[in-house]
């Protein structure tokens, strides 16, 4: 099932969105559950993840599909952000928030239906565990594969990804436990590392995603270990 949230304010889109989606299912199969927000400020506020796909108009009354898709964009690095808009001057700016596609109106249900398919695609190339954390901003949804390392600052944890840094107040033995498995490597007292980010190991140092992080002289071998297992 694909839970997707239409963000529009116009009512005439919102009715041909519902129908070209009920169309798209019978077409693909897809199982859809829609929810509806008539403002980037709707969704935005009280966002807590959930959603495989948001639709979102751009030009908005309260809150413009831009500036709601940032704030989203700081809870949930996973979801598709497909942006609904009559101008072609946003492109560059939405790929400050990963956004996967721009459809053009008038609506056309052909342009629709091929980037569902390509968000339907993303979705199921990424799917791996997802985890939620509480920050001081709200809920955070991120997905462990997207996770570089995780750094612990005094009582407080900042994961880092790729793209941000969220920091939580989490201690390092409660997120070796949320994030499980042998996918992370605790390589210092200090840092949690996702081996899939892991480049090289030169000297006592781990190199992450371009980031050198020092590793405890007791924990080498293990991260070693792990690292070895990966490839094999």
């Amino acid at each position: 099932m694909l839970t997707i949230a239409v963000v529009e304010d116009e009512e005439k889109y919102k009715k041909e969105l519902d129908a070209f989606l009920c169309r798209f299912s019978e077409e693909t199969g897809s199982q859809l559950k829609v929810a509806h927000f008539s403002d980037g400020d709707e969704i935005a506020q009280e966002y807590a993840g959930g959603m495989d796909i948001i639709l979102m108009d751009i030009q908005m009354r309260f809150m413009d599909g831009m500036t709601a898709a940032r704030r989203i964009r700081e809870r949930d690095g996973a979801v598709v952000i497909i942006f609904i808009t009559n101008r072609v001057d946003y492109a560059v700016q939405g790929y400050q928030v990963d956004a996967l596609d721009y459809i053009l109106k008038p609506l056309n249900y052909y342009a629709l239906k091929e980037s569902l398919l390509r968000a339907a695609e993303r979705l199921s190339a990424s799917r791996g565990k997802k985890i939620t954390l509480q920050s001081a901003s709200g809920f955070l949804v991120l997905e462990t594969d997207r996770i570089t390392y995780v750094e612990s600052i005094g009582h407080n944890l900042i994961y880092h990804t790729k793209k941000n840094e969220h920091m939580v107040r989490q201690n390092m033995s409660e997120a070796e436990k949320l994030l499980g498995g042998e996918q992370f490597c605790r390589i210092h007292k200090g840092y949690l590392v996702n081996l899939m980010h892991v480049t090289s190991v030169q000297g006592n140092d781990c190199i992450v995603d371009g980031q050198r992080l020092p590793v405890g002289r007791t924990r080498k071998n293990e991260l070693m270990r792990l690292l070895i297992s990966t490839v094999e």
